[in-house]
């Protein structure tokens, strides 16, 4: 059995009753049953001891890997398609997932707002604007009423669903990738967009120390002044970026689906 997480019982008030009334029947069925648990990160595989009672040697951690199509995107057609195709302005601080909840779009979109205030006269600023593209899931009306609440319609776009092959260029478009969820099991998109070149502000909670390491900016995803802080940072300073540029593709480069498929092996021989 795989787990990909357990948000459904570290942050129930982020899912809507009867999704997650079903997440927990089957979940705990399944993790009863199984001779083996893989879990996508060292926080998946503590939640899973503490909260399913699930016997640590029962479980072992299988990191995901990054494919190899996110790089740095350069060519100046495909990035002139993609901003057309969902018609992005020039620069940009991106976020992506689905609309729900647990991603914390509202503590992103607040962050961007106190930035634009605290620094509206600064040139990096004045024409900078915020991305959150994804489809849309639950409890999303929200943030999409935050964004009237603060009059910022014309600098946050929802582009809405992102095709899987547009992505490596998405990321290479933005400025500064943010990742401010409550929770995460693994938080893939984090590495996606270090690999494509993309500095990283992200959350300091659940699995996300261990996807990030020491190659991004990590904040308290309540603090909504240290992550308006943290964008500008990112957006002003030259050269806090390309070291976060560098190490964030150096870091990247460790999570392979080779070695996740080694892993793997190993697992399945230990269970026959």
């Amino acid at each position: 059995l795989t787990v990909h997480d357990l948000s459904f019982l570290r942050v129930p008030q982020f899912f809507v009753t009867g999704f997650r009334e079903y997440l927990e029947r089957a979940v705990s069925r399944a993790a009863k049953n199984a001779r083996h648990i893989l879990a996508d990160s060292e926080s998946t595989r503590r939640d899973l001891v503490e909260l399913l009672e699930v016997a640590p040697e029962r479980v072992s951690v299988l990191y995901p890997g990054v494919e190899t199509r996110f790089r740095p995107v350069k060519d100046a057609g495909m990035l002139d398609a993609v901003r057309a195709r969902y018609a992005l302005p020039v620069r940009f601080v991106l976020g992506l997932s689905t609309l729900q909840p647990r991603k914390n779009f509202d503590g992103l979109i607040r962050s961007f707002h106190q930035l634009l205030q605290a620094r509206r006269n600064q040139p990096e600023i004045e024409n900078l604007h915020l991305v959150i593209g994804g489809g849309k899931g639950w409890m999303y009306e929200d943030t999409l009423a935050l964004v009237k609440h603060l009059q910022l319609e014309k600098r946050v776009h929802f582009p809405g669903f992102v095709a899987d092959e547009d992505l490596p260029v998405l990321y290479s478009l933005a400025s500064v990738f943010a990742f401010p969820s409550w929770y995460e099991g693994f938080g893939l998109p984090v590495l996606e967009a270090m690999a494509c070149g993309t500095p990283v502000v992200a959350a300091d909670n659940s699995s996300l120390p261990e996807v990030v390491g020491q190659a991004g900016i990590m904040v308290d995803a309540g603090d909504t002044d240290a992550l308006s802080e943290a964008l500008g940072q990112l957006v002003c300073s030259d050269s806090l970026r390309l070291g976060l540029v560098a190490a964030g593709h150096e870091h990247a480069c460790r999570f392979t689906w080779e070695a996740a498929a080694e892993r793997l092996l190993v697992v399945y021989e230990s269970c026959q």
